[in-house]
Order: structure tokens, then C-alpha cells, then sequence
């Protein structure tokens, strides 16, 4: 696998500006549909209707923005079949694998916490 390099400023990978493009990437990619997508989408490749099942409580729209926005950065490819109607599949990319992992990790740090959570939650309010 060939990673490819940053070649552009150090100030445009600097998550602590906010001109960054580092952070403009973090902000769009770190929200909860676009982890949820990328999460349903796993090693799977799926259509559009078989994602909102997956993604309880998404709207179409959300939906669409989210695919469009991760397409936009790479991290999944759009396939449409010409077909009548279109057939149009998703399937992550290797960036989007890569940081599927990423993404899993954040899963499982949910699942070992969350007693943790609830319980500081219920003295927070109580």
C-alpha cells in the first residue's frame, strides 16, 4: 500500500487552525452520519435504499449530503448501473477502509464505556 504525502502547507494540516483544510476534513468527516455510513458500509457494498435501513433516523437528505460529502473526499465510490431505473451502489474506498478502523475503534471504545458514561451521566443530573 502507497500512502500518499501531504504536499501542502503545514498551517493547511494544522487541526488547531481554523483556516485549515485539516480542519475543514475533521469537521465534515467526524459527524455522526457520516461515522454511521461509514460504519453500515463496512466491507459491504450498498445501494442507497439499504443504507437508510441501516442508518436508523436518517433523513433522505442527510442521507444524500453525507454520501455526497464522503465521495467529495474520497472515502467511498458511487457506481451507478445503467439500468431503468439507475442502480446506484456505494462501497468505501481503501481511505475509507482505512479509516473505517478508525471509526470501529470509536465503536468499541462506545461499548467498553458506556456503564461508565451512564452512571457519570446519572450523578451529573442527579
Amino acid at each position: 500500500m502507497v500512502t500518499k504525502q501531504f504536499e501542502g502547507s503545514p498551517e493547511d494540516a494544522d487541526l488547531r487552525r481554523a483556516d485549515s483544510l485539516a480542519r475543514e476534513i475533521f469537521s465534515d468527516v467526524a459527524n455522526k452520519w457520516a461515522l454511521l455510513i461509514i460504519e453500515a458500509l463496512g466491507e459491504r457494498t450498498l445501494r442507497f435504499s439499504e443504507l437508510r435501513n441501516e442508518v436508523e433516523g436518517i433523513s433522505h437528505k442527510m442521507l444524500t449530503q453525507n454520501l455526497r460529502m464522503l465521495e467529495r473526499y474520497g472515502l467511498l465510490d458511487r457506481t451507478v448501473h445503467p439500468t431503468v431505473p439507475p442502480r446506484v451502489e456505494y462501497a468505501l474506498t481503501e481511505a475509507g477502509r482505512a479509516l473505517r478502523a478508525t471509526v470501529d475503534a470509536m465503536c468499541d471504545w462506545t461499548h467498553q464505556y458506556l456503564g461508565h458514561i451512564e452512571a457519570a451521566r446519572r450523578r451529573f443530573e442527579g
